[in-house]
């Protein structure tokens, strides 16, 4: 073995080390979230299904509330409200977040933010060694590209939070699905570091597929607040109706932004990465052409790339559509992120195609 080839295998040994240690980083970070959310659940936060439960046409003020207290009627302010997407008929506020607006429970949540950051260094250290021990864009397989994709969605994840927004209720899941990630791509989908097959010595392999997996990163970030507006949006109706949630759903709903705020989340984000995605087909398009002598030829990571875009075009048009606002748009969106997730992990291992000489 000559001493590129040594040097190659020590760099892909490192990298391998680092993506297990941002594992048990991760890992950390997993149960400081859980803390924060069990610490956050005994702060009360009864205040979203109050005004959940006023009723608007008997309301003398719109910034006022009355609640009745020992026998005699006190005046309180309201707290800070968005507006409902779905109906535009009732004001529901924000929640306190994950933390609850407790102390100890905000303590956690920053201890959690503060593991991801170390992990996510840790792995996209671990990225670049891989890189490295290549020489060149570590995303020429499954395993590369799945180790990037979490890379990329925590790092996009961590930007918005330097940006302060309030997205910390992302965390839990968000650090659950990378877990869930890294260890598919350890276990299952491993590949030696290895070279890549002519066809894919091109300058378009940095440009394509990094656009694909930055889409795909902030699409995720997109889904989990579709899931999460859904789940939210039911708990308000739930309480407008007169109905009466059980306690684990409370502590939960109640701490999670208004179904408005997430409706209106997950629309910027999926119409802000659009545009990319638009960019990532045509870049593949292009690159079809210089390697194959073709811009399209009806191959299946083709064509799931391009019902994804129909999806989430689809999506977008149906928000700039008064009927298909709310829950029937999130249902497309969740549509057209599964079939991002398909075209990934379905078109990779049970459909053969130009794209298969990757590998797993």
């Amino acid at each position: 073995m000559n001493l590129a080839a040594a040097t190659n295998e020590n760099l892909a040994n490192i990298s391998n080390t680092l993506i297990y240690s941002s594992m048990a980083v991760y890992t950390l970070a997993f149960f400081a979230h859980i803390a924060e959310w069990v610490f956050g659940s005994r702060s009360k936060v009864g205040r979203t299904a109050a005004a959940l439960k006023k009723d608007s046409s008997t309301a003398a003020s719109p910034v006022m509330v009355r609640a009745a207290q020992a026998g005699g009627t006190t005046v309180l302010e309201r707290p800070k409200v968005v507006t409902r997407s779905a109906a535009g008929t009732r004001d529901v506020p924000d929640g306190p977040g994950a933390a609850g607006g407790t102390f100890k429970g905000d303590l956690w949540g920053r201890i959690a933010v503060s593991l991801t950051v170390v992990a996510f260094a840790v792995q996209a250290g671990g990225v670049v060694a891989r890189a490295l021990s290549v020489q060149r864009a570590p995303w020429g397989n499954m395993y590369e590209f799945s180790i990037t994709f979490s890379t990329v969605a925590v790092g996009a994840y961590l930007t918005l939070l330097a940006l302060r927004k309030n997205v910390r209720w992302i965390g839990l899941l968000l650090v659950t699905t990378v877990l869930l990630d890294l260890g598919i791509a350890t276990t299952t989908l491993y590949t030696d570091s290895d070279q890549l097959v002519p066809a894919l010595h091109s300058y378009w392999l940095w440009i394509h597929v990094s656009t694909a997996i930055i889409c795909g990163a902030v699409f995720y970030l997109g889904a989990v607040g579709t899931l999460l507006y859904l789940f939210r949006d039911s708990y308000e109706n739930k309480i407008a109706s007169g109905g009466t949630p059980g306690k684990f759903a409370t502590s939960v709903m109640e701490r999670l932004p208004a179904a408005k705020s997430l409706d209106t989340f997950s629309y910027r984000i999926n119409a802000a990465v659009f545009p990319l995605w638009t960019f990532t087909i045509i870049a593949g398009a292009i690159w079809a052409g210089d390697a194959w002598g073709r811009y399209w030829g009806w191959d299946p990571k083709e064509v799931w790339s391009f019902i994804t875009w129909v999806a989430y075009a689809a999506y977008l048009h149906a928000r700039a559509t008064a009927g298909w606002k709310g829950r029937k748009a999130a249902y497309l969106a969740l549509a057209a992120f599964g079939c991002w997730l398909f075209n990934y992990y379905g078109v990779n291992i049970f459909v053969t195609g130009k794209h298969s000489y990757a590998g797993v």
